[in-house]
């Protein structure tokens, strides 16, 4: 194996430089995955590579590595949430509401087949330092809606060069890739895009593990709705975007934190107000909609209220 021919194709410069196959990406992914490089390749791949600009054709060859190594578990009538893996510093997390808000639903709309909700976490990954869903799981009550996976379980390979990625201390490939690996086998999947051209990618590259990927522009990484917004899903062969405004279902929740702490994200979520409350009904609405358990928003929150 000789892993310096990836390096010198994304670390020459701009004249030396070439985008890799598929194959190539996978083959460089599984040498990463297994130590078969040294660190000081494997940083200098990562940086390079990124400074290039990863094409779609090579995210999918490192999704395709990745999911080699999953040790699945598949997870009926589901929809796979895509939260970044370095953390939330403004907002608290909306997912422990979400148990109960289903529990809720589900005891009046038995017509509507049922939807779990998976997430998945591990130790914080960089490039920002903030609050990861692994931490707020294990301090939660735990239920029947909402399935957590752990990556050091399912994909120890990943999860084991976090302390490489945090000496990088930057955004790799990998902060990409990473947010829908699907370890659940979920039919439906839906991760975030704050800027537009990742929406095509994201579509593009997800697309062939789930039944529908939907993209929505949401806060920090994270599929979780605090402000008003749009969506994509493809139809066909285009994209549609769809816009939504809070107001519209009577949600005004504006509070917004510097570095939150886990005790204020925790307290936030055990001793809920009415306005938390109503801004996670309205996500769970997006979510019964973007696994197709609905036909409108507009039905998903009547039924929800």
């Amino acid at each position: 194996m000789n892993f310096k021919k990836y390096i010198k194709a994304v670390g020459t410069g701009v004249k030396g430089n070439r985008d890799l196959s598929k194959e190539e990406v996978f083959d460089a992914t599984e040498n990463i995955l297994l130590n078969k490089a040294t660190q000081a390749q494997i940083g200098a791949f990562l940086i390079g590579w990124r400074t290039k600009l990863e094409t779609n054709e090579e995210l999918s060859g490192a999704i395709e590595a990745l999911r080699k190594y999953i040790k699945f578990k598949k997870v009926e009538d589901s929809i796979e949430l895509g939260y970044s893996f370095d953390g939330r510093c403004e907002n608290p997390f909306l997912f422990p509401l979400f148990e109960n808000i289903l529990e809720e639903f589900y005891k009046k709309n038995s017509d509507v087949r049922r939807l779990n909700l998976v997430i998945s976490g591990d130790y914080l990954q960089p490039a920002k330092v903030g609050l990861t869903t692994k931490e707020i799981y294990q301090n939660i009550d735990k239920g029947q809606y909402i399935h957590f996976f752990d990556r050091v379980e399912y994909l120890k390979e990943l999860s084991d060069i976090t302390s490489l990625r945090h000496e990088l201390g930057l955004r790799t490939a990998f902060n990409t890739v990473e947010k829908l690996l699907n370890p659940a086998l979920s039919e439906y999947g839906v991760t975030t895009a704050f800027h537009k051209p990742y929406v095509q990618k994201y579509l593009e590259i997800f697309a062939p593990y789930f039944k529908e990927v939907v993209v929505v522009k949401a806060s920090e990484g994270s599929p979780e709705v605090f402000k008003d917004g749009k969506y994509w899903k493809r139809k066909d062969t285009q994209i549609v975007e769809e816009s939504f405004s809070l107001k519209d279902f009577g949600v005004n929740y504006s509070k917004e934190f510097e570095n939150i702490t886990l005790e204020e994200s925790l307290n936030i979520v055990k001793n809920p107000d009415d306005e938390i409350l109503k801004l996670a009904k309205f996500n769970v609405a997006l979510y019964l909609l973007f696994s197709n358990r609905v036909t409108s928003l507009d039905e998903a929150w009547q039924r929800l209220n």
